[in-house]
């Protein structure tokens, strides 16, 4: 049985279809197709059947599809044990991240494993989607920095490995000298009436803003729905309008002043998230060991704004 078979069926069960593991690949589809024929023939059954205009595993293919995920986490710890035996993770590691997440953990991250690990090499990509989203980024990455304000594990990942990095407070901003920036925290009644900036629906942010809707019985007005912290914070700086921040990195120096909002939960959790075989790597354990460090240190040093 060929260990190369075993893992293309794994990868045609979680991306689908012939042409997205051709693009994961760098291979093209027809070479999919052969290579899916050629595991065929060689185990006796047939592994894929046609579904609609593509092709779907049967269930000779599901059963060995569950095996590749067995071997690649196998080969994930012989590789972690290798590089332990040898005394040092190495190579390349990479990670997707959110940007607001990335601007108070990368700083820290990069700046010890440059020192600590130099036969490492960490590849970062931010990435700035819906909270169900991030899941899927795994296939493609060695791990995924998401966001949820909901849960400690985002939705989508059932099966994959979670690790909180940190819990981030949601501040309301507002410009300096407006007239919510005299009080210490605010109550949902106090945000009815202001128009706000918002993120994009089903962002973890907007949570915030159905809550102060359950909770007073009052529609926000939403101006306009900006996916960008930064350009959030120049046009709240300039205006009356309202929006919902992260605490840790909103600086200072922004133009805006950053409130508590009382009697709603507003922390969103920040989570690793990482497919099991890659979370044996022992590169990837050490990057994610420095990512907790950089959670920890952001959540001990950060009070309100």
């Amino acid at each position: 049985m060929d260990v190369r078979h075993l893992l293309l069926l794994r990868d045609l069960e979680e991306r689908g279809s012939v042409t997205a593991v051709a693009e994961a690949t760098h291979r093209t589809p027809s070479a999919v197709s052969q290579q899916l024929r050629g595991a065929a023939r060689e185990l006796g059954l047939p592994l894929v059947e046609a579904h609609g205009r593509g092709v779907r595993l049967t269930e000779a293919g599901r059963l060995l599809a569950h095996g590749g995920r067995d071997v690649a986490r196998t080969l994930a710890e012989v590789t972690a044990r290798w590089d332990a035996f040898r005394g040092h993770p190495a190579g390349q590691v990479s990670v997707a991240c959110l940007p607001s997440a990335a601007a108070f953990l990368l700083p820290a991250v990069l700046r010890e494993l440059s020192v600590a690990e130099p036969g490492l090499d960490l590849v970062c990509t931010d990435v700035d989607l819906a909270e169900d989203a991030y899941a899927a980024l795994v296939l493609d990455h060695d791990l995924v920095i998401a966001h949820s304000l909901t849960r400690a594990a985002p939705a989508g990942t059932d099966g994959l490995v979670t690790r909180v990095l940190a819990r981030e407070p949601l501040d309301i901003a507002m410009r300096r000298g407006h007239p919510l920036a005299a009080r210490e925290s605010l109550n949902p009644e106090d945000l009815v009436g202001w128009e706000w900036y918002g993120v994009p629906l089903g962002f973890p942010f907007d949570t915030v803003r159905l809550a102060v809707e359950e909770a007073t019985d009052a529609r926000i007005e939403v101006v306009q729905r900006i996916r960008d912290n930064r350009l959030v914070e120049a046009l709240v700086a300039d205006s009356d309008r309202l929006a919902v921040l992260p605490r840790f990195t909103t600086p200072p120096g922004s133009g805006v002043e950053l409130r508590p909002l009382a009697a709603i939960p507003t922390a969103r959790y920040v989570v690793a998230v990482l497919r099991p075989d890659k979370a044996e790597r022992l590169a990837v354990r050490r990057v994610l060991a420095a990512l907790v460090s950089a959670g920890a240190s952001a959540e001990a040093g950060a009070g309100p704004g």
